[in-house]
């Protein structure tokens, strides 16, 4: 059996560059999708042929947890197509600076092409030239991977965005437009905006639209919840890094009544979410990202989209389960277990900027703030690296 995600459901392309980034999925949610990111070039996160169906009889651990849910490999080769066929794919930030520092990639044209192109060469202000050199770049290269998988392109909007609404709109329509006249259909696409109340509105009005949208830097419920409520097509959250942001800190109210209960908050918070999507008859699809280890698959299952590191879906593959323990991995989090949550009347609002606002806890602030930073970074080194780079040679 391989470990892929049936149509629409893609396992994905990965671009992060250096620095282990933040997972992603998509597929269908209206259509959702699955991202990742993970350390070094990692622009491929393959269909693995884990195949791991056995003639005696027995079980492995991956067959099992599949049945509940969609696990995402990431692999960290680049260019290796072959060994590793990408049904999907992201294109971000990070993805350019590592295009751009192995010129011999073959996507290496897509960004000569987008440095070359008149229409930015024309524009007056240096700052207007490089957004539009950044975009151009972005679906350029975001082309070529719709033409190399058959799922879903996601593209990262700018963070530098997250706090204007408006502002994260008129992106997405000016990448859609790129992209139509390079035709690739929106329906191929899907576009990653940071969990703000100011991005949550703006999934609002471009699912409104038909335009997809995937919420990263989730840490809250009421990211969460907000998110569902405006709609958006997939929802992720960070499981490690709030388990990692609790071992260092304290006085989060979401966090410190978890740890009271003897429950993880990364976990609790898939928990939460899951059920509040699914009692309330939301349509977004969840993903647990940042997973550190099998018994976080095991406390998952049920969730939409599990991404995992390879090593850990290695070890799910060797681990055999004679036929009498096939049961003992429990789906967790179902429809039914949903329908039990039980949600305190703080939690059933309708979220507006005040008590979203109000409810942002210290971890989902710093860790926010933290991705959101990061994410400015890489944009602001694509720049000044364009910046010495253009025009590009042989043009």
């Amino acid at each position: 059996m391989s470990v892929t995600l049936p149509s629409p459901l893609p396992s994905i392309l990965s671009s992060s560059y250096s620095v282990r980034q933040d997972r992603k999925c998509f597929g269908p949610a209206k259509p959702s999708p699955v991202f990742k990111h993970q350390r070094f070039f990692s622009l491929i996160s393959a269909a693995t042929n884990f195949s791991s169906s056995l003639d005696t009889g027995f079980s492995t651990e991956l067959d099992v947890v599949t049945g509940y849910s969609e696990i995402v490999p990431d692999t960290v080769v680049f260019d290796d197509f072959e060994r590793f066929p990408p049904t999907a794919a992201t294109v971000s930030s990070s993805l350019l600076l590592g295009i751009c520092s192995l010129p011999d990639t073959k996507f290496r044209s897509a960004i000569d092409t987008a440095l070359a192109g008149s229409e930015c060469y024309n524009l007056e202000q240096s700052d207007d030239r490089m957004t539009c050199f950044f975009n151009k770049a972005l679906v350029n290269v975001g082309g070529d991977l719709a033409r190399l998988v058959p799922g879903r392109v996601s593209t990262e909007v700018d963070a530098r965005l997250a706090y204007d609404t408006q502002g994260i709109v008129r992106r997405v329509h000016e990448l859609l437009k790129l992209y139509h006249d390079i035709e690739v259909p929106r329906e191929r696409l899907l576009f990653k905006i940071p969990s703000t109340w100011q991005g949550i509105e703006a999934s609002r009005l471009l699912e409104s639209e038909g335009i997809q949208t995937h919420m990263t830097f989730v840490y809250s419920f009421c990211q969460a919840a907000a998110a569902a409520q405006a709609g958006a097509s997939v929802i992720q959250i960070f499981v490690g890094r709030l388990r990692d942001w609790a071992r260092n800190h304290s006085n989060d109210p979401e966090v410190e009544a978890a740890l009271k209960r003897g429950e993880d908050p990364g976990l609790t918070l898939v928990t939460k979410a899951y059920s509040y999507i699914h009692k309330y008859g939301h349509n977004s699809k969840l993903m647990a990202a940042a997973i550190r280890n099998k018994q976080d698959v095991f406390n998952l299952l049920g969730v939409d989209y599990i991404i995992s590191p390879l090593k850990i879906m290695q070890s799910l593959k060797e681990s055999v389960t004679p036929p009498d323990e096939k049961y003992s991995l429990m789906r967790r989090l179902s429809p039914q277990s949903a329908a039990s949550y039980n949600f305190s009347n703080e939690e059933l609002v309708k979220w507006d900027q005040y008590s979203f606002a109000s409810a942002m806890g210290p971890a989902a602030v710093e860790l926010l703030t933290a991705g959101l930073d990061s994410y400015a970074t890489q944009s602001k080194r694509v720049e000044e690296l364009f910046g010495k780079i253009w025009p590009p040679p042989n043009v």
